[in-house]
């Protein structure tokens, strides 16, 4: 994690003075504001990982004579049977949807995407998968 915490503050940097050149030179506001925030975005993880790195023991990415294998193991918990992304998904494409054909369309989207996060949110509180 050190390391790709010292990759994004070198981002940071380079992105820092490329959005000070083009703003100078370009004098146009929306790009301008666009690479100050994505200045700032890399900043954040930069210092999330960074931090992050001191609090938690050294892992194989960060070790010079780390093997491949040396990253092996657990890497999470993730569900392997969800419909729930599904419904985010869909409901989530109407309502961008929405704002090209007609604003009456997130009517229709607002209630699957809630009716998506709920899911997604208490999958492992009821049914088959309560005890996992």
């Amino acid at each position: 994690m050190k390391i790709q915490g010292r990759m994004f503050m070198w981002l940071s940097v380079f992105v820092l003075v490329m959005a000070i050149v083009y703003g100078v030179w370009s004098k146009e506001p929306a790009g301008t504001t666009a690479l100050f925030l994505a200045f700032g975005l890399c900043i954040m993880i930069g210092f999330y990982l960074g931090f992050t790195a001191r609090r938690v023991d050294a892992g194989a990415q960060d070790d010079l004579e780390a093997d491949v294998a040396d990253d092996a193991g657990e890497l999470g918990f993730f569900s392997p049977h969800s419909w729930q992304p599904l419904a985010l998904g869909v409901g989530g494409a109407l309502a961008f949807l929405g704002i090209a054909v007609g604003w009456w369309l997130v009517y229709f989207s607002a209630p699957l995407l809630l009716l998506g996060l709920w899911g997604w949110v208490f999958e492992y509180y009821r049914g088959e998968n309560r005890t996992q």
